[in-house]
């Protein structure tokens, strides 16, 4: 494995901007909705699709493979309410899209190319899997990554709090099933639109401000303690990392047996066992905040229990970039 992360950062240099593109990855299966239709109005939404409430608390729900939410968002704060109550762990990640480039462009023209990448890395054919990635289309570089749910494990609620300006937006999940196929790449993927209606709800009040910063990694300006606890999620900095991803912050709960090597090496999408069902044992994912832009924040709140936690960055070596910090709850 060593070696393989090795050729990674070597092949790095070679892509250039082309490797942060690698986040976009599509995930969880299918929906079986027509995704294709992007200009499916609130009419033609499935009826098991949840409406939005105008207080902008959007509901989304995971019940095997899927997503069901509303197809339409007012601009400004929205807060996020992801239900998985499917038994795998999932999440999503909320991208802007370029102007009219739809969920279809990112079917066609990205999901594939990915998945045809992530094939040869899991044939250890590492250089093979770089070269797929010159296949992206130019507009893919001007998707830009909006946050969205950390990782949730099954019969899990999480949520995320973020600020969305009007635009077209496309919303996936990039665990793997066992195969090593990405869950987009069956289907979870999905889409909403943010119209220039304002939302009615403030940014909100925090309790615990975590920074996140490439130099200092994560950064705790407040004592953390029982109860429900809202995180107010800083990224004074972003950067491209070995795995081709920015830093974000996933919340965990450990038991006695997890082992948080394996925790950390499975958090690494470019390790062929990384990101894939099941995840590892003793772990259960609380949510977080997927990436932003630097100079962002964004919200996600969570009970916080007596036992341990950790917090986590989806990046190589975590814990030696200070984006690996464990703590108690007494």
């Amino acid at each position: 494995m060593k070696n393989y992360l090795f050729c990674l950062k070597c092949l790095q240099a070679k892509i250039g901007l082309l490797l942060f593109i690698l986040f976009i990855f599509s995930s969880c299966l299918s929906d079986k909705k027509d995704k294709t239709n992007t200009s499916a109005s609130a009419e033609e939404v499935s009826s098991t699709e949840i409406k939005s409430e105008s207080n902008q608390k959007v509901t989304i729900i995971t019940n095997a493979m899927d997503f069901n939410g509303p197809r339409e968002l007012n601009s400004g704060w929205n807060t996020f309410e992801y239900k998985n109550n499917s038994s795998n762990v999932h999440f999503f990640v909320v991208e802007k899209m370029p102007d009219n480039k739809t969920i279809e462009n990112s079917m066609k023209e990205v999901v594939p190319v990915f998945q045809e990448g992530m094939d040869f890395f899991n044939d250890g054919k590492v250089q093979e899997g770089v070269e797929v990635f010159g296949k992206l289309p130019e507009w893919f570089s001007e998707v830009v990554f909006m946050g969205g749910p950390g990782l949730t494990s099954p019969g899990t609620t999480s949520n995320n709090t973020v600020f969305l300006e009007p635009g077209y937006y496309v919303y996936e999940c990039y665990v793997k099933m066992p195969n090593g196929q990405f869950h987009s790449t069956a289907g979870m993927i999905d889409f909403f639109e943010v119209k220039n209606n304002k939302t009615n709800i403030e940014e909100p009040k925090n309790t615990i401000d975590l920074v996140i910063s490439s130099e200092n990694g994560f950064i705790l300006k407040d004592s953390l303690s029982p109860g429900i606890q809202n995180f107010k999620v800083i990224f004074k900095e972003q950067q491209t990392y070995e795995n081709f991803l920015g830093h974000d912050v996933h919340l965990v709960r450990l038991d006695e047996n997890a082992n948080l090597e394996k925790l950390e090496e499975w958090m690494n999408w470019t390790n062929p066992e990384g990101f894939i069902t099941p995840s590892p044992k003793g772990v259960t994912f609380l949510g977080g905040t997927q990436e932003l832009p630097a100079g962002e924040t964004s919200y996600f709140s969570a009970e916080l229990k007596p036992g341990n936690y950790a917090f986590i960055a989806e990046i190589p070596n975590s814990s030696e970039k200070g984006m690996l910090h464990k703590f108690r709850i007494e």
